[in-house]
């Protein structure tokens, strides 16, 4: 073989090997681009350039190999053997939340679930408004938190300028035509008799068919006055500016249950308001930080959640917007209140919930991270690695978690997290086994404990390989077991103590004594 085709054949192997590893994680070649970029930005290869050694067309330098290398935690001589039967590993993610088949089918058409649905709301003091929050978190969970159709909407406005200053919002919604209008509001105390009392501000709201109202409190913050005004614009472009929405507000009553003196009608109003404060809020967010330049802001931050006080984002929004920007779609999203009450909630990855957002639970499971921030004073962000235990499946997660205040100065716990499972399937490690190896050392320890070193590496260089830095940063610390309800707690050692005995309902008593006889 003569040296010019053994050099074309060299770089046709390192080529191949480096597209696969790319495509393996979901990256694209800006992406990789970017990621070189940031550990050398001298040595960092453009996009033709990357396009090119992947084509066979040009061989990588040393230096730049050892960079890909250290992105996908490969050793650099792997790159030189000429095999490619390394088995394909597919990461894409299956349904994120799974459902079950009712039986019988007919009960559940859509004529007897129309007149079913308001009923059972009204007898269950559950409002619209909660019902089709329901709804929309499962319509982000099946869509994996992806909405083109929004994202073009807001690129189309916005033409993906990143980052964006006050001013250029402002110009955005005058090029529309809109009229910003100042009012003074301070935040009021909103009570209940079933729920603690929190302060409540109302931040903004639309006047058909072009006048929007933004209260000067968002004058001392420029990243919640450019989300409202985003949102607003966002309501003028998707729907007109035709004035069906609800004000925008931080705080107030969380639950929304119905009282008794309120009506039992379901209103349908609610339904749609909620549904366009989704799509508006999901625009703001992709007009703010357009999907391929904030992609590759947080490539750079190497997700770091508060990484929006660099260009006056909030950490609600970057955390959110990070599981639909991310190469990686394992992610869960909480937005917590004290005592326990879910604001909002996204999981991508079928996390079970440890509370709901519709009711209190009398016995959650205190270990979860944003308990443990809840009743924390600190501000500073804080890294988990849990171990989950439902019934006999084990997952692992990695999140980070922060304390904040809303615009009306309540406290709450913004939680991104992601699934630690497929990321090491598709490096070719036994997730279930490495899950055992910390549960193990978890119970050894009473219920948390260092990860154990060989467990530890292997998270670390998952955290590389994502660019995810928390991870390394949680894995440095003790993990935790996890479940949803304390009473139902899977450690050796009860976190309560004693386990609480489980009845059985009597019926089943009765039963059971009959057959035996």
């Amino acid at each position: 073989m003569s040296g010019r085709q053994g050099i074309r054949r060299k770089a046709h192997f390192l080529g191949t090997k480096i597209k696969s590893l790319r495509k393996r994680n979901n990256l694209t070649l800006e992406d990789l681009s970017v990621r070189c970029v940031q550990i050398d930005a001298e040595t960092g290869p453009s996009v033709s350039y990357l396009s090119m050694i992947e084509n066979g067309k040009r061989v990588p330098s040393e230096r730049l190999l050892d960079i890909v290398a250290e992105i996908f935690q490969k050793d650099p001589s792997w790159f030189y053997d000429e095999s490619l039967d390394e088995e394909a590993i597919d990461t894409a993610p299956s349904a994120p939340v799974s459902g079950m088949p009712l039986e019988p089918g007919f009960l559940f058409s859509e004529p007897l679930l129309q007149l079913a649905i308001p009923e059972l709301l009204s007898q269950t003091g559950t409002t619209g408004r909660q019902f089709a929050h329901l709804l929309i978190r499962a319509h982000q969970e099946k869509s994996h938190n992806r909405f083109p159709d929004i994202e073009r909407a807001a690129e189309s406005v916005g033409r993906k300028h990143f980052p964006m200053r006050v001013d250029d919002v402002l110009a955005i919604a005058k090029e529309l035509g809109l009229e910003v209008r100042w009012f003074d509001n301070s935040a009021v105390v909103d009570r209940d008799d079933t729920t603690p009392s929190l302060n409540m501000l109302v931040r903004s709201f639309f006047d058909a068919p072009n006048k929007v109202y933004l209260n000067r409190e968002l004058e001392k913050n420029p990243a919640r006055f450019k989300y409202d005004l985003a949102n607003h614009i966002a309501h003028k472009v998707l729907h007109d500016g035709d004035g069906a929405r609800a004000p925008q507000i931080s705080g107030g009553r969380i639950s929304g249950r119905r009282s008794e003196t309120d009506s039992l009608n379901v209103d349908a109003k609610d339904i749609l308001y909620a549904w366009r404060d989704f799509e508006c809020s999901y625009f703001a967010a992709a007009l703010l930080a357009p999907k391929t330049p904030f992609r590759q802001f947080l490539a750079r931050q190497s997700y770091t959640i508060d990484s929006g006080d660099k260009i006056e984002l909030t950490n609600t929004l970057v955390m959110r917007r990070m599981s639909s920007v991310s190469p990686y779609r394992f992610w869960h999203y909480f937005d917590a209140y004290p005592p326990g009450h879910l604001r909002a909630v996204y999981r991508g990855n079928g996390i079970p919930l440890p509370w709901g957002n519709m009711r209190l639970v009398s016995d959650p499971c205190r270990h979860w991270a944003v308990f443990r921030m809840l009743n924390s004073h600190s501000n500073r962000p804080s890294a988990q690695i849990s171990v989950l235990r439902s019934g006999d499946d084990k997952r692992l997660y990695c999140c980070e978690s922060i304390r904040s205040e809303d615009a009306a100065g309540n406290t709450h716990v913004l939680c991104a997290g992601v699934d630690l499972s497929p990321a090491l399937r598709s490096q070719g490690i036994d997730a279930l086994e490495t899950i055992d190896r910390i549960e193990t050392s978890c119970n050894r320890g009473g219920g948390s404990a260092p990860i154990p070193s060989g467990a530890r590496k292997q998270l670390e260089s998952i955290g590389k390989i994502l660019n995810i830095g928390w991870i390394g940063e949680g894995a440095a610390k003790d993990a935790t077991i996890i479940c949803q309800r304390s009473s139902n707690c899977p450690r050796d050692r009860h976190c309560l103590g004693e386990a609480p005995p489980k009845l059985k309902p009597r019926i089943d008593e009765i039963r059971e004594a009959l057959v035996e006889t």
